[in-house]
């Protein structure tokens, strides 16, 4: 896969979790896709497989109707792909046990993507947790 067309499926992969389109996501991920997630989440539901990502985009845009992923900087090695990002949404339906609480949050994110057959196959993401919580319970950051 050309350094063009890498770039092109990582946008494409924040694109679906922008918009909801889990139409798209065959287009970019690999059947047996791996998420490798925070420790502190615990045992939280799979979003390994197609079947995996579609209801973790689904359960994530039934809290966040809105969220938008916002690439900041991309860097492409051979088959592996660091993306540092920040998402957005507001806090609109049920999430994480959270009834809506109207709030808008920002939320800084690290992303590793391995690709393979120009497909991305596994992932490991990193997330601002804390300020995520804080801004949901309407605490300052600070």
């Amino acid at each position: 896969m050309t350094r063009q067309g890498t770039q092109a499926l990582i946008v494409h992969l924040h694109d679906i979790w922008s918009t909801g389109d889990t139409g798209s996501i065959r287009e970019v991920y690999a059947e047996n896709f791996v998420a490798h997630m925070p420790k502190g989440w615990g045992a939280a539901p799979s979003r390994d497989g197609h079947d995996g990502i579609r209801r973790a985009i689904e359960r994530l845009r039934a809290g966040f109707p809105d969220w938008c992923e916002h690439i900041d900087d991309m860097v492409i090695d051979e088959d592996k792909v660091a993306v540092r990002y920040h998402s957005t949404g507001t806090h609109l339906g049920a999430f994480a046990g959270l009834t809506a609480s109207g709030r808008r949050v920002e939320v800084d994110e690290l992303s590793i993507f391995r690709i393979e057959d120009g497909r991305v196959a596994e992932q490991w993401c990193l997330n601002d947790d804390l300020a995520f919580s804080k801004q949901i319970r309407g605490e300052p950051l600070a």
